[in-house]
């Protein structure tokens, strides 16, 4: 049986290309059997890799004595074994409290963490973890009964860089080098029950964590319950979720190009506040990519949120699509999607949209040349108005630019100027039927942001009617119609 595992793990190794010849390896080594019979098989293995191994063992300040006699078989192990070794304390318990964290999701990220640091000190590329194949079916059925997409659907994988990971930000105690190491797992494929009887068979006595057996931790829970039930069922259940991630796996890794494909030409502008994607871009693609677009967006900007439940994906998606200008949908990690004029912005939920229009400061007032071109103060931004001496009413009811308007001439009452609201304006927008509600109700009841009502140019007629909100809609009062003698057209575009 030896020989079969260890030859079971060589190929695994070379078919998932886990070590390199010369590779220097942490192992995190917790005195268990996953661990201890990791351990051993690439000690077996150091001399036809050439492997320069480092034990690293992590007392999660639980457990009391029995962790502390954890950590001193694994330092009497590596004495013995003539492997040079790293162990620490850290107090995962108020870490967990402190980041509201889950203890087994602290633990986990802070362990990870200690053992990108000791590769870093150590100068080692890879980081070896003991999770066998029984881990992995316990971790696509949780990740299943959480509501995962397909990178949770994954399980784990042979090798993943750490940089993947969620870890937690830095607090000094174990500062992450800047290179950091490959995690692989080695006995991924692996049943536990082949690992117990390795240890058996070689003589190995490796620790016994009695935590394993408190079934207040959820993945106790499937490991002790559900998963026996469920092999009354199917006995090969565990086989079946292994193969299950190992098709995820692939079909993730084809999405992933496809996501990466699209996101250079959808994402107008990306900070370490915001991500713009542009709408119509992102709406031209299929249902899957639209939902990954906005999953790597919120990943990009939290980089330590681990899950984007699917409810939130679904009701930023349904915004995104159906949403008016202004309307939000929330996602984790304090961030919204914030639907544009052509646009949606993922970012802090209190986070200000830049105007992507034309503005007025508020307060100033312009006279509109007619024909004649006006530049806006301190913008790139110029309106130019003219007459048009061939016109369709087809070509003016059919404008798809919400930053030009064509107006009856007729109505213009001499010359027209460009300024923002004032107290009391009211407007007589198009399809009210002529009703003159207050400037400041109209635009609350359109969705105009409140950011910009202030600093919006407004088009007045020399009469002092209000003509055209620019960029949402033409007054009643200048609507062209088919008995229109005269037309005017007023447009905004960037010099």
């Amino acid at each position: 049986m030896s020989a079969d595992l260890l030859r079971q793990v060589r190929e695994f190794i070379r078919c998932h290309d886990l070590l390199s010849v010369g590779d220097g390896v942490v192992v995190g080594v917790s005195g268990g059997p996953d661990s201890l019979c990791l351990l051993h098989l690439l000690l077996r293995l150091q001399e036809e890799y050439r492997l320069g191994l480092h034990v690293a063992h992590l007392h999660h300040g639980a457990r009391g004595e029995d962790a502390d006699a954890d950590a001193a078989f694994v330092a009497d192990l590596a004495r013995e074994w003539g492997l040079p070794a790293t162990l620490a304390r850290e107090d995962v318990p108020a870490i967990a409290r402190a980041h509201k964290l889950a203890f087994e999701e602290a633990a986990r990220r802070v362990r990870y963490a200690f053992l990108a640091h000791v590769a870093g000190r150590v100068g080692a590329a890879k980081v070896a973890v003991g999770h066998n194949a029984d881990d992995q079916a316990e971790t696509v059925l949780m990740h299943f009964l959480r509501g995962a997409g397909l990178a949770g659907l994954r399980g784990m994988r042979p090798a993943t860089p750490l940089s993947e990971y969620r870890l937690l930000p830095q607090t000094g105690r174990f500062p992450l080098p800047e290179r950091l190491p490959v995690l692989i797992r080695p006995l991924l494929g692996v049943p536990r029950a082949a690992i117990e009887a390795y240890c058996a068979e070689h003589g190995l006595t490796p620790r016994f964590d009695r935590s394993n057996l408190d079934t207040t931790y959820f993945r106790n829970r499937l490991r002790h319950e559900l998963l026996p039930l469920l092999e009354t069922y199917n006995p090969n259940i565990r086989r079946r979720l292994c193969h299950t991630a190992e098709v995820v796996a692939a079909d993730y890794e084809l999405l992933s190009q496809m996501r990466d494909w699209a996101w250079g030409r959808v994402v107008r502008e990306e900070t370490e506040q915001a991500v713009v994607l542009d709408r119509a871009g992102w709406e031209a693609q299929p249902l899957s990519l639209q939902r990954a677009l906005i999953r790597e967006a919120a990943y990009r900007l939290r980089p330590y949120l681990r899950d984007v439940d699917f409810v939130h994906v679904e009701a930023a998606v349904q915004v995104a699509r159906d949403g008016t200008t202004g309307q939000r949908a929330t996602l984790p990690g304090g961030l919204a999607l914030t639907v544009g004029y052509d646009t949606l912005t993922i970012a802090d939920a209190d986070y200000a949209l830049p105007f992507p229009g034309p503005a007025l400061p508020s307060g100033m007032e312009i006279r509109v040349a007619l024909p004649g071109r006006i530049s806006l103060p301190g913008s790139s931004w110029v309106l130019e108005a003219a007459f048009l001496e061939d016109w369709t009413l087809a070509e003016v009811t059919g404008n798809p630019d919400r930053w030009t308007a064509y107006l009856d001439a007729e109505r213009l009452e001499g010359t027209p100027i460009l300024r923002t609201r004032r107290p009391g304006d009211r407007f007589r927008p198009q399809g009210l039927g002529g009703h003159a509600p207050l400037l400041k109700d109209w635009m609350i009841n359109a969705r105009v942001p409140r950011a910009v009502r202030d600093t919006l140019p407004l088009l007045v007629s020399g009469g002092g009617e209000i003509l055209w909100v620019c960029g949402w809609r033409v007054s009643e009062a200048a609507v062209v119609r088919p008995d229109t003698r005269q037309v005017a057209r007023f447009r905004f575009y960037r010099e």
